[in-house]
């Protein structure tokens, strides 16, 4: 069991958690996310600018992010239906989990 997981099971939860919240607590940046993980954002960083962009292509906490394809940091994602190509420099800006 992981370590949400426990902690759940601990408060009361009775492991009833969704499937997306069962991680152990490690966030990577997107552009360490190993290709055909689904992984959910947790903070995204950056300049307001970056920050706003990036919400506007779907990159907000609680979304799901599948990484379709990953070559050195550069990832194309899939993220609410849609499907486009970051460079490892802004995916450094996403946190996931």
């Amino acid at each position: 069991m992981t370590d949400m997981v426990s902690e759940a099971v601990a408060m009361g939860g009775g492991g009833t958690m969704p499937a997306r919240t069962r991680v152990t607590g490690a966030q990577l940046p997107l552009s360490l996310v190993h290709e055909g993980s689904t992984v959910v954002v947790s903070r995204v960083r950056g300049g307001s600018e970056l920050r706003q962009h990036l919400a506007e292509l779907g990159f907000v906490e609680g979304a799901e992010v599948k990484v379709v394809s990953r070559v050195n940091g550069d990832v194309i994602v899939s993220v609410k239906g849609a499907t486009f190509g970051i460079g490892r420099d802004m995916a450094k800006h996403i946190t996931t989990a």
